[in-house]
């Protein structure tokens, strides 16, 4: 089976242990009315007036149907850009919608059954009749939420991992594509595909469609992450070394004793214990596709100054391009904030995750390590003072 029907009591039309059992990244399930009702928390025209601000990632893919070629134009727009493109096989793409607007971030709170720090950031996509981004693969888990119209998918039953892309266009369009299955969604409908599975979107109607986006990381990219790491503590004095070297029979030849010697300079890999490594991912995860800049504003009011706004009725805001996670450190535990990790306890890591703004009682609460978390938090711009309202 992979249709299923929404419920009240699960979204996903099944408990949500049945879909990570069979379903998570096995096989593709579609929901019909997993949200009912729905409807987008921002119009077409919102979402193209931020697609002609400097800060957001933005793109327009164009599809020229009767020369079967793509392009790709990247933002920010100006407003007189959008009228130019008709009324036909366009689409407008807006990353991290959950970060420029608090109401699209609601949308990640049914997904609390997964790892918030596995949730990569929802993207919009508004097309017209006809627009698309063309026959794809993803290589992250992703819930296509209709929140708009209608849009046709059309996926493949089997993953692929390795396939031919066209080489005429810039985005990487498959050579090839064969559909399995094919629907029309609708607004409340979700379609989820794990990694690898080919897919195809063309909007029946003017349309909206959220995509809620789980990435992580190729082995690659942590191997280098984690080489990096471990090079800025080595000291630039510990090299290849040879003082056992002896007469080479051929000196152009690199022998086994010099392979060993290798492996020996690279032992620190073997060195590296699990709590290093913990505290490597923590920080390598919570920086993973960054996708803004995090940082104190120039008029920024010192903390002293801070705590007696708090004590006030102010509170902290935590910026939303601020990645959270933590992970249990013995009898403690690592906060882990944007590529930094901070000690405390468990129960204080758990909380300054899960809640966005910090009032001057929940400062109070904290013990001594996570306020002085707190206060260097602050000064990054990890949080920023607001009035409670």
């Amino acid at each position: 089976m992979i249709e299923s029907t929404g419920s009240l009591q699960h979204f996903l039309g099944m408990p949500v242990e049945r879909f990570l059992e069979e379903y998570w990244q096995k096989k593709p399930l579609l929901i019909r009315q997993a949200f009912p009702g729905f409807t987008p928390p921002l119009s077409p025209e919102d979402l193209a007036g931020l697609a002609c601000e400097d800060g957001p990632l933005a793109r327009v893919v164009t599809y020229q149907r009767k020369k079967d070629t793509w392009s790709l134009r990247t933002g920010p727009f100006a407003e007189s850009d959008f009228p130019k493109l008709g009324h036909h096989d366009w689409t407008l793409l807006v990353q991290d919608m959950d970060k420029w607007d608090a109401d699209v971030a609601e949308l990640l709170v049914p997904f609390s059954f997964l790892p918030r720090w596995r949730v990569d950031d929802v993207m919009i996509s508004f097309a017209v009749e006809g627009g698309s981004v063309g026959p794809h693969i993803d290589q992250y888990d992703v819930f296509l939420v209709q929140a708009m119209g209608h849009r046709n998918w059309q996926i493949e039953a089997e993953p692929r991992h390795e396939p031919a892309f066209r080489p005429d266009s810039e985005l990487k369009l498959l050579q090839e594509f064969k559909a399995d299955h094919n629907w029309d969604l609708a607004p409340g409908d979700v379609l989820y595909l794990p990694p690898g599975y080919a897919h195809h979107g063309v909007a029946v109607d003017h349309c909206m469609t959220f995509s809620v986006g789980m990435r992580a990381p190729s082995s690659a990219e942590m191997l280098v992450d984690f080489a990096e790491d471990l090079a800025q503590k080595l000291p630039e004095y510990q090299r290849y070394e040879d003082p056992d070297l002896t007469v080479p029979e051929d000196p152009y030849e690199i022998d086994d004793q010099a392979f060993a010697r290798v492996d020996a300079a690279l032992a620190v890999w073997q060195q590296a214990d699990a709590a290093e490594r913990r505290r490597w991912f923590g920080q390598f995860i919570t920086r993973y596709r960054a996708s803004g800049e995090v940082q104190a504003g120039p008029s920024q009011t010192p903390w002293p100054s801070a705590l007696e706004a708090m004590a006030a009725g102010h509170c902290l805001i935590r910026h939303p391009f601020a990645r959270f996670a933590w992970c249990r450190d013995g009898k403690q535990a690592l906060l882990y904030v944007t590529g930094e990790s901070h000690p405390m306890a468990p129960s204080e890591a758990a909380v300054l995750c899960r809640q966005p703004m910090l009032d001057i009682a929940d400062f109070n609460r904290l013990g001594k390590m996570a306020q002085c978390a707190i206060e260097a938090l602050y000064g990054q711009g990890v949080y920023q003072l607001a009035e409670a309202e």
